[in-house]
């Protein structure tokens, strides 16, 4: 059983460590028990492609045949918590963010939630990758940096950072000049954890899609990306107050002046269904509210669409 949790969350998380961190266990407990069930049906379930772990077609089958099952006991597990919830005892809230997002905005702010909700007992995860909430149940909400469009759930946009590409000044000396977004193409792109934030930010300018917006290395935290955009590595991604220090001391410049797009915000994202628990209703207007008390030099806050309506 518990093999077979590991490769189930291996298998659609695409990571041994982001499913060790929804397990529980250490990344090398996950590959351990995914070994054993390798060695015990004889045949590969799983392997690395393009920097990212893949179930093999055996692996896919048998991902296909018991997810499923897995998806019924957590729905189970879900509707029993809830119901005890109701009952008696606190209330538990399962958010999923980025570490990002977590540390800068989120963690801060969650004692003023606790003092107004002391019966609600919050558990914050990270992770750099959109955790599939019409699967994985466990999890309440996900406060997510994107386009919004995720499929059969519902998202409504609460902060709209300013994301700004910055260089070293001496990289962009050296190199062409920048004069619409599809310029920024020419020089090394510092890439996000999951590789998504540029990808994102072309789009919404209308930049076709193009392969050179996904290449670069690849760093966990938004400070990295400012530390190595100093070191002339490339150009970043980076929301406007995490560059604001280094941009007024002349170590970046921003690349290209342009607003930022419409839709390019963090997202707070739940299953429909559990819109209406009270726990969630919480959380959000917990959310909007501190958004829109944020400073203009921080990213706008926008308004909870559910109630503007």
């Amino acid at each position: 059983m518990l093999a077979l949790r590991a490769f189930v969350a291996v298998g659609r998380l695409g990571s041994v460590q982001d499913a060790a961190g929804e397990l529980g266990v250490t990344p090398g407990a996950v590959s351990q028990q995914v070994k054993r069930l390798e060695e015990r049906m004889g045949v590969a379930l799983l392997e690395r492609r393009h920097r990212a772990i893949r179930p093999t077609p055996a692996g896919d089958r048998l991902l296909g045949q018991i997810s499923g099952a897995f998806q019924q006991i957590d729905d189970a597990f879900h509707a029993g918590r809830a119901e005890a919830a109701g009952r008696a005892g606190p209330r538990v809230l399962t958010v999923t963010t980025t570490a990002v997002l977590a540390a800068s905005w989120l963690v801060p702010r969650l004692g003023r939630f606790s003092a107004r909700h002391p019966e609600v007992e919050l558990r914050i995860e990270t992770s750099p990758r959109l955790v599939d909430l019409r699967r994985q149940t466990r999890v309440d909400v996900a406060l997510r940096h994107g386009l919004g469009g995720y499929d059969g759930l519902e998202a409504a946009p609460f902060l709209k950072p300013q994301m700004v590409p910055v260089a070293a000044p001496a990289l962009l000396r050296g190199g062409p000049a920048i004069g619409v977004p599809a310029d920024c193409l020419a020089y090394p792109l510092l890439q996000d954890a999951d590789r998504g934030d540029w990808r994102l930010w072309f789009r919404a300018h209308g930049v076709p899609d193009d392969p050179r917006a996904r290449r670069g290395p690849s760093l966990q935290e938004e400070a990295l990306l400012v530390r190595a955009a100093v070191a002339g590595q490339g150009l970043a991604l980076v929301s406007d107050f995490h560059a604001a220090e280094d941009i007024a001391a002349g170590r970046l410049v921003p690349v290209i002046d342009l607003p930022c797009p419409t839709f390019f915000a963090y997202y707070f994202v739940a299953r429909p269904e559990a819109m209406a628990r009270r726990p969630v209703a919480q959380f959000r207007r917990f959310v909007f509210e501190e958004a829109a008390g944020m400073p203009a030099t921080a990213g706008r806050g926008l308004p909870d669409p559910a109630v503007a309506s």
